[in-house]
């Protein structure tokens, strides 16, 4: 597998990882049959809107959030990163350490697991760190 593939099955598995994710906020919703939106309490549970989310779609909504302040940076750097050609074997590494670490940070957040949570966002950010000091090292 080319490391323009390997970035392209990370996308995917990303995008997977955060669907799942919007699925457990539906889910979170039907199972507790509360709605906050009108046309959503309406349609699914005929009833009216709920004041507030329950914790576990509010739980998953902030992990949503966390999502998309990491994952498309990655994404950007893991694109120059293998544009640019910088270490191929890092492709592999970071890129597979990442996601785990994502994957992981998802686990721990929607389970309200700390220091795990924590450590697999640092580790996560550590990987993006590393991908940004190699690209200035190709680019400088």
């Amino acid at each position: 597998m080319t490391e323009y593939q390997f970035y392209a099955l990370t996308t995917v598995i990303l995008f997977f990882k955060m669907f799942a994710n919007s699925i457990v906020q539906g889910l979170g919703r039907i199972n507790a049959n509360a709605f906050v939106t009108p046309e959503d309490a309406r349609f699914f549970a005929h009833a009216p809107p709920v004041p507030d989310e329950v914790p576990l779609v509010k739980r998953a909504a902030m992990c949503w959030r966390n999502d998309l302040e990491n994952i498309p940076i990655f994404l950007f750097l893991g694109l120059i990163y293998v544009t640019l050609g910088c270490w191929p074997e890092g492709v592999y590494i970071y890129f597979t350490i990442f996601v785990i670490a994502r994957i992981l940070h998802t686990i721990a957040f929607l389970n309200g697991l700390q220091p795990w949570r924590t450590i697999f966002f640092t580790i996560g950010m550590i990987i993006c760190v590393t991908l940004a000091i190699q690209i200035l090292t190709t680019v400088l």
